[in-house]
């Protein structure tokens, strides 16, 4: 390996580590919010670049129908309970949210040829469809469970992953699909050529990592959903519903995912079952930041990016192996500086 070939490595691993951390970040947002172990955070990355796909193809995209059904379930729920507790505002809003968004974005992706717009457009209209299904999830399947322990949670997040790649394969089909980069230019540094699309995908990741700080550091929501994290229970009693909490934890993974698999779509082919392995790996992020340390976990997300890249050089058919393998002596330094701590009741 000479020092250009490293250069190129180097560039690949920074970028699917860029990648990687935004799914780690998520990982410890949720599980410090909610104790869920999101495994489906990858399946959000999967439905993001394929529905991207399926309106820049002019179709109307799977995951459509996908959130309607949810809507129409969680309505059902939802007002079903308000009924019963005869708190008759909370009807609107949750037809509202659950049934007129759904079938107002449906008419609005009927009547507009989503092909014609600019890509931008496209864009956002792809996280429309797909980000809301992120709440969406977390109603149906944890919610009912959320005082359960985090091994039951662990089991339901294992249905769910299982649950919506079947969904994915239905809705989508088996053939992968790619969409055009954001820009065709590339950059000569170093001697090498650097496409636009890896500086959109660094400068993006970056850039929502910002956002993202800002938003748990400046906004009453971010200092909520910090609260939940640090105590549930005093959370609760401070007036702060960790349902509202949940559901806010969940749109922002939805929302991470998606866009990731929207940066990801033009530089690689994605297909309806490729998030997991994607998401896998920025597990492994997250456990070298232990779950609760976004910094850690963002840095140990690009050591993985690296590890994979460097790793498919000198021993390609084993990369995946020791990419996750990493996972063990990090478990075990854990395991013997970590004290045992009783999970709250």
């Amino acid at each position: 390996m000479d020092f250009q070939i490293a250069l190129i490595l180097g560039q690949d691993g920074i970028t699917n580590g860029a990648i990687y951390a935004l799914l780690a970040l998520a990982l410890v947002l949720a599980f410090a919010v909610t104790r869920v172990i999101f495994i489906p955070q990858g399946e959000f990355v999967a439905y993001g670049a394929l529905t991207l796909v399926a309106l820049q193809a002019g179709r109307l995209p799977g995951t459509l129908w996908l959130l309607i059904a949810a809507g129409v379930l969680a309505a059902l729920i939802d007002g079903v309970a308000a009924v019963r507790a005869r708190a008759w505002r909370r009807l609107v809003p949750i037809a509202g949210w659950n049934l007129a968004y759904p079938l107002g974005l449906w008419a609005l992706l009927s009547a507009v040829p989503a092909a014609a717009v600019p890509m931008p457009v496209q864009i956002l209209l792809a996280l429309a469809v797909v980000v809301p299904l992120g709440p969406m999830v977390y109603r149906l399947a944890y919610q009912p469970l959320a005082e359960a322990s985090v091994l039951v949670l662990l089991i339901v997040s294992v249905a769910v992953h299982v649950a919506m790649v079947g969904l994915a394969l239905l809705v989508f089909g088996a053939e992968g699909s790619r969409t055009p980069p954001f820009t065709e230019a590339r950059f000569d540094f170093a001697g090498m050529s650097v496409a636009s699309q890896t500086l959109w995908v660094i400068g993006c990741s970056a850039a929502l990592i910002v956002v993202l700080y800002l938003l748990f550091e400046r906004t009453l929501y971010g200092k909520a959903l910090r609260a939940t994290a640090v105590n549930r229970q005093g959370a609760r009693l401070m007036g702060i519903p960790t349902a509202l909490a949940g559901k806010l934890t969940f749109l922002l993974c939805a929302l991470i995912g998606a866009f990731s698999g929207v940066l990801i779509a033009p530089i690689t082919t994605v297909y309806y079952d490729t998030g997991f392995l994607i998401g896998l790996k920025g597990f492994v992020g997250a456990i070298i930041g232990g779950l609760v340390s976004y910094p850690v976990a963002a840095v140990g997300a690009v050591l993985v990016g690296l590890l994979e890249s460097y790793s498919s050089f000198w021993a390609s058919a084993y990369k995946e192996v020791i990419v996750f393998t990493l996972i063990i002596p990090v478990l075990l330094w854990r395991s013997l500086t970590t004290h045992h701590v009783e999970e709250e009741e």
